[in-house]
C-alpha cells in the first residue's frame, strides 16, 4: 500500500539523484561561455580566441595554415602559441567534464559501507556535505581560477554521486513494500534524467547558461542539497538496515508502521526475518574472490562488460557533447536539439518502468542495443554527408534522438538488475561494487577521451561506437544469460550452460526478497 510517509520518503532519497543528474547535464548548455570565461582568466590573446573556439568545438576541419609573411615556413610561431593555448584550453574542458567521474569511481566502493556503518539516513545527510561544497566551488568559480575551481568543485560532486549511486537504490528498496519495489527502484533513473533535463533547460541563454549567470547555474545543486538535508530529519530509516544490521526489531517495527500505515506488519518481519537468516548463512564474497572462484568468475565477467558496454556505447558522448554534437552536425539551434534530448531520455526511461517488468532483461537489452547500432551508423552517415546533403543534419538529429531511446530501453537501467541478480546475498555487495567502479571508470574514460577522439575521427567517430556496440551486441546474444523469475541456481545453470561446464552447481538461495532497485 502507498502511504503519504512512504511517497515523501522515495521523494526525499531521489532527490539526490535529481542532483546526480543535475551534475551530469549542467556542463553542457554553457560550453562554450564557460570556454570563454577560461580563455579570459588565462589570458589568452583575443586573435587566438576563434582558432580555440573551433577547436573546443570539435571542428572537423582542418586548421588553415597561414605562412610568416617574411618566411616560407607553414606554420607561424603566433600560430604554433595558437595551436597551443587551444590544446590547453581542451585539456581543461576535458578535465571539467571527466573530473566528475574521477570522483564518482572513487566514492563508487564506499556508498554501501557508508550506509552500514551509519545508516541510510545518516549517511545521505553526510554525503550532502560534498554536494554543498561541490556546488559552493562552482557557484563561486567566477570570482577567482574558475578552471581549477570548477574541475574541483565538479571532482567533489563526483565524490557526492559516486556515494549516493548506492546510497540511494539501497534506501528505495529496503523502504519499499516487495510488491512496490521494481516500479519505486526506477524512481532513482527517472530522476537522474529529470535532473539532466531540467540543468539543460536552466542553462539556455536567457535563462542561466550566460556570461553573467553561468557560476549560478553550476552551483544550483546546492538547493535540492539543501532542501533533501532539511527533509531527510523527517524521514524514517530503513526497517531492513534497523532489523538485519543492528538486530534493533521494536525500531524496525515503529519504522515499518510509519511506512505501510498499519500496525500489522507481521508480514514485513517475516520477510526480513528469512533475509536475515539468508544472509547470515551466507558468507561474504571479498572482490578478489569474484575473480579468483569459478562459481563466480563467468558472471562477475559478465557484469562487468555489461557495465562496459552501457558507457562505451557512446550515450555519455552525446550527454556531455549534444550540443556541440549538434553543432557539428549544422544544426542552427543546438542547446534546443540538446533539450529534445533530455525530454526524449525522460519520456523513455518512464516507458522503460513498466516494459523491464513484463519483458525478459536479455531480450530488451539485445534490442536496445540492436537499435543503437543502427542509429550510430546514421548519425555518422548524416555527419560525413552533411557537405554535400544539407538535410542529412535532420538525419544526425534524429538518429541521437532514437539512440537515446533505444539506451534508455535497455542498456541504461539494465545492466543494474542484472548485475543484483546474478549474485546472491554474500557475493552481491562486492560484486555491485566492482560493478559501479567499473561504470564510472568507463565514464571517466568516455569523459577524458571523447573530445580528442572526436578530433582525430571527425564526422566518422560514431562509427567507431558501432563498431562497440555490435561487438557487445554478440557478447551478449551468446553469454548473458535471461535472469527474469529465475533463482540463483538456475541462473548458475545457465551460466554453466553457455560456458559449456558441467561443474556441479552451489547451493543457491531463491530471489524472493530481491528487487531489481538493489543496485548501486
Amino acid at each position: 500500500m502507498v502511504t503519504g510517509t512512504l511517497v515523501f520518503a522515495v521523494f526525499t532519497a531521489v532527490l539526490a539523484s535529481f542532483q546526480f543528474g543535475y551534475d551530469i547535464g549542467v556542463i553542457n548548455a554553457p560550453q562554450q561561455v564557460i570556454l570563454t570565461h577560461y580563455r579570459h582568466v588565462l589570458g589568452i590573446p583575443l586573435d587566438d580566441r576563434k582558432a580555440v573556439n573551433n577547436d573546443a568545438i570539435h571542428s572537423t576541419k582542418e586548421m588553415p595554415t597561414v605562412p610568416h609573411r617574411e618566411s616560407p615556413t607553414p606554420i607561424s610561431w603566433p600560430e604554433e602559441e595558437t595551436m597551443a593555448s587551444a590544446s590547453l584550453i581542451t585539456l581543461f574542458w576535458s578535465l571539467s567534464v571527466s573530473s566528475f567521474a574521477v570522483g564518482g569511481m572513487i566514492a563508487s566502493f564506499f556508498g554501501g559501507l557508508l550506509g552500514d556503518r551509519l545508516g541510510r539516513i545518516k549517511a545521505l545527510l553526510v554525503s550532502n556535505i560534498l554536494s554543498l561544497a561541490g556546488a559552493l566551488l562552482m557557484g563561486f568559480s567566477k570570482l577567482g581560477p574558475s578552471h581549477i575551481l570548477i574541475i574541483a568543485g565538479r571532482g567533489i560532486s563526483g565524490l557526492y554521486c559516486g556515494l549516493i549511486s548506492g546510497l540511494v537504490p539501497m534506501y528505495v528498496g529496503e523502504v519499499a513494500p516487495t510488491t512496490l519495489r521494481g516500479a519505486m527502484g526506477t524512481l532513482h533513473q527517472l530522476a537522474i534524467v529529470m535532473g539532466i533535463l531540467i540543468s539543460q533547460i536552466a542553462g539556455l541563454d536567457f535563462l542561466l547558461g550566460n556570461h553573467e549567470l553561468w557560476h549560478i547555474l553550476l552551483g544550483l545543486t546546492a538547493v535540492p542539497a539543501v532542501l533533501q538535508s532539511l527533509l531527510l530529519f523527517f524521514c524514517p530509516e530503513s526497517p531492513r538496515y534497523l532489523y538485519i544490521r543492528l538486530d534493533e526489531e521494536a525500531k524496525a517495527k515503529i519504522s515499518l508502521k510509519r511506512l505501510r500505515g498499519s500496525d500489522d506488519v507481521t508480514k514485513d518481519i517475516i520477510e526480513m526475518r528469512k533475509e536475515k537468516e539468508e544472509a547470515s548463512s551466507e558468507k561474504k564474497v571479498s572482490i578478489i574472490q569474484l575473480f579468483t572462484s569459478s562459481s563466480y568468475r563467468q558472471p562477475i565477467l559478465v557484469a562487468l562488460m555489461l557495465h562496459m558496454v552501457q558507457q562505451f556505447s557512446g550515450i555519455n558522448a552525446i550527454f556531455y557533447y549534444s550540443t556541440s554534437i549538434f553543432q557539428m552536425a549544422g544544426i542552427s539551434q543546438p542547446v534546443y536539439a540538446t533539450i529534445g534530448v533530455g525530454a526524449v531520455n525522460t519520456v523513455f526511461t518512464a516507458v522503460s518502468v513498466f516494459l523491464v517488468e513484463k519483458a525478459g532483461r536479455r531480450s530488451l537489452f539485445l534490442i536496445g542495443m540492436s537499435g543503437m547500432f543502427f542509429c550510430a551508423i546514421f548519425m555518422s552517415v548524416g555527419l560525413v554527408l552533411l557537405n554535400k546533403l544539407a538535410w542529412m543534419s535532420y538525419v544526425s538529429m534524429s538518429a541521437i534522438f532514437l539512440f537515446v531511446s533505444f539506451f534508455e530501453i535497455g542498456p541504461g537501467p539494465i545492466p543494474w538488475f542484472m548485475v543484483a541478480e546474478f549474485f546472491s546475498q554474500g557475493p552481491r555487495p562486492a560484486a555491485l561494487a566492482i560493478a559501479a567502479f567499473t561504470n564510472w571508470t568507463c565514464n571517466f574514460i568516455i569523459a577524458m577521451c571523447f573530445q580528442y577522439i572526436a578530433d582525430f575521427c571527425g564526422p566518422y567517430v560514431f562509427f567507431l561506437f558501432a563498431g562497440v556496440v555490435l561487438a557487445f551486441t554478440l557478447f551478449t546474444f551468446f553469454k548473458v544469460p535471461e535472469t527474469k523469475g529465475k533463482s540463483f541456481e538456475e541462473i548458475a545453470a545457465e551460466f554453466r550452460k553457455k560456458s559449456g561446464s558441467t561443474q556441479a552447481p552451489k547451493a543457491a538461495v531463491e530471489m524472493e526478497f530481491l528487487g531489481a532497485t538493489e543496485t548501486v
